[in-house]
């Protein structure tokens, strides 16, 4: 059967369809809509629980001697991860970020310029109890240093490179721009030690870790060039940061 309408009646029905829909449009983008979309309050405090968890289960509350926060745990919802340092065998557990990238060149120098290292023979992050707090050993439990064969140079004794392997040692730390010191240098000497020497968030490693990655784009710069460490340039910038960080 067919119904006809009045042009009229069909503009009413027209208007009204057109209004209800704007109505429903309205209801859909109100804030009682949108907060019907957020997740419920006992789900927010419930992740909010379970954040909390996981930073007690790693972080400790307290410093290393270099101002950087010692980490429970490692490769747990930390900062502190096993990581490679590319063309070795080694892998170490250590800070993520600019800490990894400048720790990591230290190794990979040590590797190429020094003595081939292999697995197992460099130790990055340990336990908070396992450190001794008021040396720079402690800086290993916030996973700000290294410690390179230890068992060859055994905390407390000097003299464990050759002349010619310092100074390699010193043309590292000249060109990581002061930020890495040698534990060979402390009162209470360990010369497998290399660790951060700046405080967290100094503008100073984030330059040279910049820096480091850069030579990786640029051909005849970073790790595995070998460099004469007795160039005068090079010779006299690692003995005014000596004299610096004596």
């Amino acid at each position: 059967m067919t119904v006809n309408i009045s042009r009229r009646t069909a503009l009413r029905r027209a208007a009204f369809i057109a209004a209800g829909v704007a109505v429903g449009s309205q209801v859909l983008s109100s804030p009682a809509h949108a907060a019907s979309r957020k997740p419920e309050p006992d789900k927010v405090r419930e992740a909010v629980r379970r954040a909390e968890a996981r930073r007690n289960r790693v972080v400790t509350g307290a410093v290393s001697r270099n101002g950087w926060e010692m980490e429970k745990v490692a490769d747990d919802h930390g900062s502190i991860y096993t990581r490679p340092a590319p063309g070795t065998p080694v892998d170490l557990r250590i800070r993520m970020g600019e800490v990894e990238t400048v720790l990591v060149h230290v190794v990979r120098r040590f590797h190429y310029e020094i003595d081939p290292l292999r697995k197992g023979e460099v130790v990055g992050w340990r336990t908070p109890a396992s450190v001794r707090n008021n040396l720079a050993e402690s800086n290993q439990a916030s996973g700000t240093a290294v410690q390179i064969r230890p068992g060859f140079y055994p905390s407390g004794a000097r003299g464990g490179f050759y002349p010619l392997e310092e100074l390699v040692i010193r043309d590292i730390l000249a060109e990581c721009e002061g930020v890495i010191r040698w534990g060979g240098d402390d009162s209470t000497p360990d010369e497998s030690l290399f660790y951060i020497d700046v405080p967290p968030g100094d503008e100073r490693l984030v330059r040279v870790a910049l820096k480091i990655r850069g030579w990786a784009y640029t051909p005849g710069r970073g790790s595995g060039v070998l460099v004469d460490p007795l160039q005068p340039r090079r010779r006299k910038a690692a003995e005014r940061l000596a004299a610096q960080q004596a």
